[in-house]
């Protein structure tokens, strides 16, 4: 990954909804989300949740296909990766041993959304 990448991925993350969305298509999983059922779980109007999900999918993080007059949205866990890769590349100095509790907490399994 180059580090415009990097900048644009940790930029979009760094405002509170969008991470908040992020996340939320994290747990959805291989499924994904209309962006309307984004905008319900988050309680943020369709206009708003529009302009913020365009800054994920230009810094990578998400993608979309169109299911007919709709958009489900999800997470681009293979960007995540690279991205979490760049910044613990050099990490501890030599020594992975200092790494592991932050190798375990990404490792860790993220349950999946209920799709009631």
């Amino acid at each position: 990954m180059e580090k415009s990448d990097i900048l644009a991925a940790l930029t979009a993350l760094g405002h509170p909804l969008r991470l908040d969305v992020f996340r939320l298509l994290v747990r959805a999983g291989q499924g994904g989300l209309l962006a309307g059922e984004i905008s319900a779980a988050l309680d943020t109007r369709a206009n708003t949740m529009s302009a913020n999900l365009s800054v994920l999918l230009n810094a990578g993080l998400v993608t979309k296909t169109r299911q007919g007059r709709e958009i489900r949205y999800f997470a681009d866990l293979e960007h995540m990766g690279g991205l979490l890769g760049y910044l613990m590349e050099d990490c501890c100095g030599g020594r992975p041993d200092l790494c592991q509790p932050a190798i375990a907490q990404i490792a860790r399994p993220v349950p999946e959304l209920s799709q009631s």
